[in-house]
């Protein structure tokens, strides 16, 4: 086995347990987390900011020690490799890396790897990746059920939607107040619960809450081509119709008869919402209808990563 030497700036904080080293490894590669001055490969996460002033989120007494191992990464006679890996909806050249991976649909560029965040969160055991967790929904992305039509449990559920949020900036509070004009929606999460303090201690799993309704508003953060997470998929496997507000081109990932998108409503002002909502006849075309037409892989992932590797340790 082969050691590949990492070192990560800007990621989230549990991207070591996340899916690219989990791939890593399942390539034949021990990883060994190490300081940019050490690495063969740099990791640089949504949370990297090039252009701010180096090294101000430390505190003073320990900026001179940073300011160091800065220099001593620059002065080094082999530069490590860089990745960009974002699971924002940052685009895939926001800063310049040697290589890439982002949600971004349509690059055409070798060196670009598209890996939506809905996919870190699949179970992947058939393929030989075992080790991703998510926690907050209470069990990984199923593949098989994604595949099988949504069922008509939604219809006999209380006809109302969940929503859970940390809060309610647009377009969120606009989608908000058509859905809970339409039919009601119950919030969850940080923003109706002063006592929450963010999403990880939220006392609830995801699964279990959104099974008590017919209805789950889950919203995209942004609308751009391929930024699709985890919240369509969640809201379908636990049973509840999803109402989203996504761009056209989610068809890359998902059946768009397989879920309702409020997007192209607004030009309306949501006008045929209610009625949507609110007829049985219509609400049942859904229930047919699967989240995913064709089985994703990582083959592609894992192609990528090995000509990454490759190339970090040549």
């Amino acid at each position: 086995m082969k050691t590949i030497k990492i070192a990560l700036l800007g990621t989230q904080h549990d991207y070591q347990q996340g899916l690219v080293p989990l791939i890593i490894g399942s390539l034949g590669y021990a990883i060994e987390w190490v300081k940019p001055a050490q690495a063969n490969l740099v990791i640089y996460g949504a949370f990297y900011k090039p252009n701010s002033k180096p090294f101000r989120w430390l505190p003073k007494p320990l900026r001179p020690a940073a300011h160091l191992l800065h220099s001593q990464v620059s002065s080094r006679q082999y530069q490590p490799l860089t990745l960009f890996h974002t699971c924002e909806s940052l685009r895939h050249d926001i800063f310049k890396t040697d290589y890439s991976i982002s949600f971004d649909l349509g690059v055409q560029n070798s060196n670009h790897l598209r890996l939506p965040y809905w996919m870190e969160l699949v179970d992947w055991s058939h393929e030989g990746i075992v080790g991703n967790t998510n926690p907050r929904y209470g069990e990984l992305l199923s593949l098989k059920k994604m595949q099988a039509p949504l069922g008509d449990q939604f219809l006999g559920r209380p006809q109302k939607a969940a929503m859970i949020t940390s809060h309610l900036l647009e377009p969120r509070k606009m989608l908000f107040e058509a859905v809970d004009k339409a039919i009601g929606v119950a919030g969850f999460g940080p923003h109706f619960n002063q006592d929450i303090k963010n999403h990880h201690q939220s006392n609830f799993e995801k699964r279990d809450l959104l099974q008590q309704f017919a209805f789950n508003l889950c919203p995209e953060n942004h609308l751009y081509p391929g930024y699709y997470t985890e919240k369509i998929p969640e809201s379908f496997l636990s049973g509840a119709l999803p109402l989203s507000w996504v761009d056209a081109n989610v068809c890359a990932d998902f059946n768009p008869a397989s879920f309702i998108n409020l997007e192209p409503m607004a030009w309306e002002n949501f006008e045929p919402l209610s009625a949507l909502l609110q007829s049985k006849q219509q609400l049942a075309a859904f229930c047919d209808q699967p989240l995913i037409l064709k089985q994703p892989s990582l083959a592609n992932a894992k192609t990528f990563l090995a000509k990454v590797l490759e190339q970090a340790l040549s």
